[in-house]
């Protein structure tokens, strides 16, 4: 088997804002595996600034995967431990190498296009009127569900975003999740939770910042909005370490984006603990190309998860890859009519 890498820069159509600073370019990275002809596609889906393994050495442990991939996949899993999206990149590669074409990873009728994954709008961060003018749009495409990204504007003039939905649109017609990215001063993260509650809101994610687990575990207990866990799940490897911190804090929901938590294997880990622990849980993308939003969507319809799923950032760049991929009325679809472009 030969495997090799390369790398590979997405183009955001407009400039994305998060609470860690306006995007406009993802960096990204692909491990191509051939054996007997054929050929595998893993993505490590890397987000600088944010990914566990967002170190100097990464194309460092990219080229070791490459020249070692002769260990297989549960060993490379194992040592590539500190490296979760390369894990994720490494396993992708290795099921598109088994299946019968390379980006049909997993069977299902979500593959067949005879059954959709429910997928929240996502509102980026920006002023008031750009906020404003996505929230008509996600709802005008039939959203269902709409997470806004809140912390870039004044607290007061997120809440009247919030008015506005609701005047027009009830919890049982719109539900709202809001994603504070860990903005919120940790004194006062209880009293912005309660002037948020009024607005029948379906959770909060991560609202203080990551490593402050006694402090979140209070929040949790006293929290008048679910509150789901996101960043705090980043950089804690061992299955010791996730039942520990699952155990302390006892969150509402935790939201699992396999290219920072390990793959699959490292999703189904928590997964696990999650109904352990009777924890709600959904899988969101970490901005990924399309092809490992592919592998994620087709691996996420197999868990059987009825909650709108975090899928839907397949239109963010000007030079993804042309994909099955489609979203219609809320909903993601894999269209058998249409054609991938990604040539290798």
């Amino acid at each position: 088997m030969k495997a090799s890498y390369f790398k590979y820069i997405l183009h955001f159509k407009q400039a994305s804002g998060t609470s860690r600073g306006i995007l406009t370019d993802k960096e990204t990275w692909f491990i191509i595996l051939e054996k007997e002809g054929k050929k595998g596609i893993g993505e490590c889906g890397i987000l600088r600034g944010l990914s566990a393994d967002d170190r100097p050495d990464y194309e460092e442990k990219l080229k070791w995967t490459c020249e070692n991939i002769h260990l297989g996949e549960q060993k490379l899993w194992e040592e590539l431990i500190e490296f979760p999206s390369i894990q994720f990149g490494v396993e992708m590669a290795f099921l598109s190498l088994k299946s019968e074409t390379p980006f049909e990873l997993f069977p299902s009728d979500f593959v067949k296009s005879i059954k959709s994954i429910s997928i929240n709008g996502l509102i980026w961060m920006g002023d008031e009127d750009f906020m404003k003018a996505q929230i008509e749009g996600k709802i005008e495409q039939g959203f269902s569900c709409i997470k806004l990204k809140i912390g870039a504007i004044d607290f007061d003039k997120e809440l009247d975003l919030l008015r506005f939905i609701r005047a027009n649109f009830d919890e049982k017609t719109i539900e709202i999740r809001v994603d504070a990215n860990g903005v919120f001063d940790s004194n006062d993260a209880l009293f912005k939770i309660k002037q948020l509650t009024g607005f029948k809101l379906h959770s909060i994610e991560q609202p203080i910042k990551k490593n402050q687990t006694d402090t979140m575990s209070v929040l949790c207990k006293s929290t008048t909005i679910p509150i789901a866990l996101d960043e705090e799940l980043i950089g804690i490897f061992s299955l010791e370490s996730k039942e520990e911190l699952l155990q302390k804090v006892m969150p509402q929901y935790i939201i699992l984006k396999p290219s920072f938590i390990g793959g699959f294997r490292g999703t189904l880990e928590w997964i696990a603990l999650a109904k352990k622990y009777n924890i709600g849980w959904w899988i969101t993308s970490a901005l990924e190309s399309n092809v490992g939003l592919n592998a994620i969507a087709q691996f996420t319809f197999l868990q059987n998860n009825s909650m709108p799923q975090g899928l839907g950032t397949g239109s963010l760049y000007t030079n993804n890859f042309d994909s099955p991929l489609t979203v219609y009325d809320g909903q993601l679809w894999y269209d058998t009519t249409r054609n991938w472009n990604f040539t290798i």
